[in-house]
């Protein structure tokens, strides 16, 4: 890691550490479910419109927002003896009505539940949108929720809950607040940001000075110099990440071209300036994508003093209880999932019913995703119950790049990513965005599953994750913590990097015909150390940067290790070509380079063939030294070079004797091997100033490889 990505390596430790360390050390760790939390009762109206104008919150939009609170009455219909609000009617009539331009009845919805037997009370604010356009879904419809506990003993506010997407991801939470609510609305998806900090204009996860941070939601506790990151949706584009929306299209065609919409136009969606039309639309990540800048702002029509661009009328969603469903076909959502891990393209959208068939309607607490602020409340007030344990996946996501200091298409490292990426478990339809590259998904049932991972211009990641206790993550480096509820900490200490298409070479285990149980595998690179790390059930893969030199292990039931190199620049995996299955040989099905290791055996045979493989590649690099200026160096290069070339010598050797079933002559060719990367060694120290930096630190770290690697064929059992 260069010294700019030490925040990263600082994460990684945190990560690895959480899963150690119990589940609490994670804000949210699975502390969604309720606890036996009391009944609650509504209101009587004059009180709960007292209680409901005590917090009206300030509403901040994105100056490049399209789609405003309103009252969704304005376009009802009947259908089938039901009343229903439908999407086209929904987004055309918006848009006739003034849009974004003009919005049209600004409207915020109230309910107010009190707990019984308690003075804890609860103000939930309602947000109605015609549409939502996000980068992780796109649906008709978009209900938003803002909850404030209130102690109506005292009339002060308790808690603040600014719903975040969906229950899957953690919601923005302040305990103890003392101004009320301003909600910084995410553009297109309206998910809610708070804004209680002095800057109010803007979304604040980290304290400053003394100034208060915008959530109070729990960290995790930071190692060496990385950052503690409150385990908190928050508001990407406010915080300078880039987030970039997809268009949303029906029947494959944008959903604005459809006829059901005379009025509608692509301008009355999210603008081309933050929009892609597919992830796969890119070669590599956008760097341009403007920022969040703040525009309209909504104010409650009794508190505006002349500032506010629009006021809100506060209406009881009791009102709108006759209204039995939202109906609308659903939109596409591109998210690409490897062949190799799963055969299929699936696309994911999540969906909005109405409020009052929710869950959170009736009991509020039902939304409180921070196990701290649960359990707050549970010491104040009988009502509320305990945290109760459920399981959450969490991971930091980075870009693989080339690495600086290796040579030319010999070495890849890993930095802090500054677009945000989208988290899918494949046993669930919805997918999470990151936030500051953290993906987390929360109240994922025990089980095996499969996380993939997705991002605009990126290629995309899936491995197997297992929660509460299953076979997939019950392994050796302790990714999970056993009990009523796990953090299953996913990727390589929890770092899963990503790589850009451009750049992006499938890399795939393909174990089906080997004569070995295979149980897991891992891909390191000579400079970015261990990238990938994960059960294999009989093929397994992922996506590489073309810049690496990479050694991919295989394990077996009985623990046997294999070791292969693999060089996506040389087009070549040691001991198996890059055969493919597609007719050119050399490419996958979306025209990308592959490289296959089509026989992942394990035992003395393929680890002294990489040994072999990785010498023989180090002697070609070296051999091509230019000496012919270097009066009295060739000599050391030319030691060096003939001392490689006796590794591979010795290592074929010994390959060929396992092969051959020779136990014997295999193991004290081995030892010759051991004998030889000693004279490598000493060789390297003395042409250590006849070669090239960047090639005298690559043959170090292959020489730490090899080594263990021989040592491995030392003590295999199997041939």
């Amino acid at each position: 890691m260069t010294d700019e990505n030490k925040g990263v390596v600082g994460r990684r430790a945190v990560l690895a550490a959480a899963a150690t360390t119990g589940a609490t050390s994670l804000a949210g760790c699975g502390f969604l479910d309720a606890g036996d939390d009391g009944e609650s009762t509504t209101v009587d109206d004059d009180r709960a419109r007292d209680l409901a104008a005590q917090f009206t919150p300030t509403l901040v939009f994105d100056r490049r927002e399209r789609w405003f609170p309103t009252d969704p009455r304005q376009f009802e219909s009947e259908r089938d003896g039901d009343t229903v609000v439908d999407g086209f009617d929904a987004l055309n009539g918006y848009v006739a009505a003034g849009g974004h331009a003009d919005p049209p009845e600004p409207r915020v919805f109230y309910n107010v539940r009190e707990y019984a037997d308690s003075p804890l009370a609860v103000v939930q604010y309602w947000f109605y949108s015609a549409f939502d356009q996000f980068t992780t879904n796109f649906h008709w419809h978009d209900w938003e929720l803002l909850q404030v506990f209130v102690d109506t003993d005292t009339e002060e506010p308790q808690l603040y809950v600014a719903s975040s997407h969906s229950r899957k991801v953690p919601n923005n939470e302040f305990l103890d607040p003392d101004r009320r609510p301003r909600v910084l609305s995410e553009l297109g998806s309206h998910s809610s940001g708070l804004s209680v900090n002095a800057d109010e204009e803007r979304f604040q996860r980290f304290p400053i000075e003394d100034d208060v941070a915008d959530v109070t939601n729990s960290v995790i506790d930071s190692v060496e110099d990385a950052a503690a990151i409150p385990l908190a949706y928050g508001l990407p584009r406010d915080e300078g990440f880039a987030l970039p929306f997809a268009v949303p299209e029906l029947d494959g065609t944008p959903v604005y071209d459809h006829e059901r919409l005379p009025d509608v136009t692509g301008s009355d969606f999210v603008p081309d300036d933050v929009t892609i039309r597919s992830f796969d639309a890119l070669d590599s990540p956008p760097e341009d994508l403007p920022a969040r800048e703040n525009g309209l702002v909504f104010e409650h029509e009794a508190r505006d003093d002349g500032s506010a661009d629009e006021t809100y009328d506060l209406v009881p969603t009791a009102e709108l209880e006759y209204i039995d469903d939202h109906v609308g076909p659903q939109l596409s959502f591109e998210f690409a999932v490897p062949q190799f891990a799963e055969d299929a393209i699936a696309s994911h959208i999540t969906t909005t019913g109405v409020p009052w068939q929710d869950p959170r309607y009736e009991n509020p607490a039902n939304d409180i995703t921070e196990p701290r602020h649960r359990g707050a409340l549970a010491k104040r007030y009988d009502a509320i119950g305990e945290p109760s344990p459920a399981n959450q996946v969490v991971a930091f996501v980075t870009n693989a790049v080339s690495a600086p200091d290796a040579p030319d298409g010999d070495g890849v490292t890993t930095e802090a990513t500054g677009t945000e990426a989208v988290a899918l478990l494949e046993s669930d339809p919805e997918a999470v965005p990151t936030f500051r590259g953290v993906a987390a998904v929360q109240d994922v049932p025990d089980g095996d599953h499969t996380l993939t991972v997705n991002g605009a211009g990126v290629a995309p990641h899936s491995e197997p994750v297992s929660t509460g206790g299953g076979s997939a993550a019950d392994d050796e480096d302790g990714e999970t913590t056993d009990g009523d509820g796990t953090t299953t900490v996913a990727g390589v200490d929890g770092e899963i990097p990503l790589v850009a298409r451009e750049n992006a070479v499938k890399l795939d285990v393909d174990g089906r015909d080997v004569d070995r149980d295979l149980s897991r595998v891992a891909v390191s690179d000579d400079f970015g150390g261990r990238l990938y790390d994960a059960p294999i059930d009989e093929r397994d893969g992922l996506y590489v940067h073309r810049d690496g030199a990479f050694t991919t292990e295989v394990r077996d039931s009985d623990d046997e290790v294999g070791a292969f190199r693999v060089n996506p620049a040389a087009s070549s995996a040691s001991g198996s070509g890059s055969e493919s299955d597609d007719d050119d040989g050399d490419t996958d099905d979306d025209g990308r380079d592959r490289v296959v290791v089509e026989n992942p055996t394990t035992g003395k045979t393929p680890l002294a063939t990489y040994v072999a493989d990785v010498a023989a590649e180090t002697q070609a690099q070296v051999e091509a030294v230019d000496t012919e200026d270097a009066e009295g160096r060739a000599n050391s290069v030319d030691g060096l070079e003939q001392a490689l070339a006796a590794v591979v010598d010795a290592a074929e050797r010994a390959a060929d004797r396992a092969r051959d079933g020779d136990r014997e002559n295999a193991d004290r060719q081995l030892e010759t091997v051991v004998e030889r990367l000693q004279r490598v060694a000493e060789r390297l120290a003395e042409a250590s100033d006849a070669i090239p930096d960047d090639l005298g630190l690559a043959t170090d770290k292959r020489l730490q490889q090899v080594r263990e690697r021989t040592a491995q064929a030392q003590d295999a059992e199997k041939l």
